[in-house]
């Protein structure tokens, strides 16, 4: 199926220009708008694999750059102290979150003119993940406040309590979440896995599912290419989540091969 892009160029609030690439819906009628927002050094260019499943889904999806955490950004940070600390001080400034929150803004402005439907959904990976968790309502170390702006949200490779998120950061978010991570998922301070499964765990009940897809990597979620067998296996889960939804009963479907699912 061929699926139409198109780059932007978005003003924020504070006059900055970004970049975006926009997935048109592939159906006649817009079911809504989503919002991609990549990991640290992400970019617009990718996450095609996100773009193409809500395009085919019916959503006018939108990709993000971050300029305060795009690749320029991780460059700068890992040339000054090294590729682990300068990775870990960048996901740790509040100002790159504040930065990302007037980026999904400007997108939602752009794609709420251009889309009648009044569902929106977040999703982040990663940094994004952070970030969609962050707007969902999480309380954090970093004093950033979201607005719970959107109906949906979806974390690919969220964060456990750490240098982020305090114990029981979650509790009070109420939207609709879907948590996806994979087996060898592991933290970049070399935590296991498991930590990225605790905000499930803290969540309040309520349309909330967490899927892990056996022996898939923190890249393979990244949309570069790396595991085929994991972006299929998110496309599935993000369309059956979404569709579970609109049937108003959050009902998951029988359990697929490779990939634990579980829902409260």
């Amino acid at each position: 199926m061929a699926h139409s892009q198109e780059a932007l160029q978005l003003q924020r609030q504070d006059h900055k220009r970004i970049q975006a690439t926009a997935y048109a819906p592939a159906s006649p009628t817009c079911q809504g708008i989503s919002i991609i927002s990549p990991g640290a050094g992400g970019s617009e260019k990718g996450y095609r694999y996100l773009g193409t499943t809500l395009s085919t889904l019916g959503y006018l999806a939108v990709v993000l750059d971050h300029p305060e955490s795009g690749r320029r950004a991780v460059r700068e940070h890992v040339q000054r102290k090294g590729l682990r600390e300068g990775l870990a001080e960048l996901i740790n400034e509040p100002d790159a979150y504040r930065g990302r929150f007037m980026d999904i803004a400007a997108a939602k402005r752009w794609a709420k003119d251009r889309c009648e439907a009044e569902e929106s959904v977040l999703i982040g990976h990663s940094m994004g993940a952070a970030t969609a968790m962050m707007e969902a309502g999480a309380r954090n170390k970093l004093g950033v406040q979201g607005t719970d702006a959107f109906h949906v949200y979806i974390a690919l490779s969220p964060q456990g309590a750490g240098s982020i998120f305090p114990a029981n950061a979650w509790a009070d978010i109420q939207k609709p979440v879907l948590l996806l991570t994979g087996t060898e998922d592991t933290e970049l301070g070399g935590g296991s896995w498991e930590t990225r499964t605790k905000p499930f765990n803290n969540i309040a009940p309520g349309c909330k599912w967490l899927g892990v897809i056996d022996g898939s990597s923190h890249l393979n979620f990244a949309g570069i290419g790396l595991s085929h067998r994991t972006e299929a296996l998110v496309a599935l889960t993000i369309g059956n989540f979404l569709s579970a939804l609109h049937h108003g009963d959050c009902n998951p479907p029988a359990q697929v091969q490779s990939m634990e699912l579980s829902t409260k």
